[in-house]
């Protein structure tokens, strides 16, 4: 058997999110790490070394035509995924780009038409989607009878969010960099939705807005004509509710539905399922990995190799960002990045600003 040669990947972006992302990728053979994009060269220069890197760049353009990578992974800010994504794209480059991957429907549709334009894949870093467990709760879903609800919960108390009490405003907190409790956790059980359950009907939310217009946290509640799903997600506070979907059946609770924890049945008394094993609860057995950017990672290799430029999660992404549009409109989030004239400006300063300490929010913080 003729061995896979690997997709040669390219990092912008130096924070702690790439490093997991490294860390993912060198127990892959499917891809290698073979460069990284730092404005600063001691950034560059320490991330390359920590995860043995062999080439390192601060001028964007060197480094998209450098013959050394097949793809970008994009982990900076989210006000310059666009920007980036696009220029990488016209380069020929294959773009895996961290959520949220766009600040608006428009960026998306800019990065989408580059995509097609180039014949080249644009994936949005969405872990949960390539994980093995969402497949299994859709698998799933069929015990449960007719779905009538669905509750996913992902309150995440933000490590900075106590020196942003303190008067610090740390780029987490800041809108400025199109960031949100929406864009930076919320975005999350967004895609999950739009994944599994397609565009909705209706979308009603409500936001709580910090004193520096900043969203803190929102509640959102999706119209699938039977079924409503409810989503909560918070930077400011947390949360140990399971995730539920519930049927006429039986209820598929979910810890932590961004990397489950556990998943269990609940059969309704009558269910027609409950005579299968005499029991009122399935345990649903799963094997959970510590880094699920291997999944991710694996599956963005083989849309490279196979020239899959055209995929089903496009479309997840797209009716994503238009939910997150219609949230954002609805609690009057708006962001400079929304201004087509700063918007303009994107390329330079996603390339040439100061954003190397830009962190972006995840949920492990």
């Amino acid at each position: 058997m003729s061995k896979i040669t690997p997709i040669r990947i390219g990092i912008v972006g130096t924070n702690f999110v790439s490093d997991w992302l490294a860390e993912a990728a060198a127990s892959l053979d499917c891809v290698e790490i073979t460069a990284v994009y730092s404005r600063a060269q001691q950034t560059g220069d320490t991330f390359a070394q920590k995860h043995g890197i062999p080439h390192v760049f601060t001028d964007y353009d060197a480094f998209l035509a450098s013959d050394c990578i097949d793809a970008v992974y994009i982990a900076s800010p989210n006000f310059a995924h666009a920007a980036q994504a696009v220029r990488a794209l016209n380069a020929g480059r294959h773009v895996l780009c961290e959520k949220v991957i766009a600040t608006n429907s428009r960026e998306l549709s800019e990065m989408i038409d580059a995509a097609r334009t180039n014949r080249c894949v644009l994936l949005e870093a969405m872990r949960p989607s390539f994980d093995p467990c969402i497949a299994l709760v859709r698998e799933q879903l069929p015990k449960l009878g007719r779905l009538r609800r669905v509750v996913l919960d992902f309150n995440q108390y933000s490590s900075r969010y106590d020196k942003f009490k303190a008067g610090e405003i740390q780029n987490a907190f800041n809108p400025a960099y199109s960031n949100a409790a929406i864009m930076d956790i919320g975005v999350y059980i967004v895609h999950i939705a739009a994944k599994l359950f397609g565009r909705p009907r209706r979308i009603l939310s409500m936001s709580t807005l910090l004193h520096n217009g900043f969203e803190g946290s929102g509640h959102v509640l999706l119209d699938y004509g039977d079924m409503k799903a409810e989503l909560s997600y918070s930077k400011i506070t947390e949360s140990v509710t399971p995730n539920l979907f519930v049927g006429e059946d039986a209820t598929l609770a979910v810890g932590k539905i961004t990397m489950p924890t556990d998943m269990r049945i609940i059969y309704h008394k009558g269910s027609p399922n409950l005579g299968n094993q005499g029991k009122w609860e399935e345990e649903i057995p799963f094997a959970a990995v510590d880094n699920n950017m291997i999944y991710e990672l694996t599956e963005f290799a083989r849309l490279c190799r196979e020239g899959l430029y055209e995929n089903e999660y496009l479309e997840n992404s797209v009716i994503e960002l238009e939910i997150i549009d219609e949230v954002r409109r609805q609690n009057g989030i708006v962001f400079p990045a929304d201004d087509e004239a700063v918007h303009a400006k994107a390329d330079y300063l996603a390339t040439h600003g100061n954003i190397d300490n830009a962190h972006k929010e995840e949920e492990s913080l």
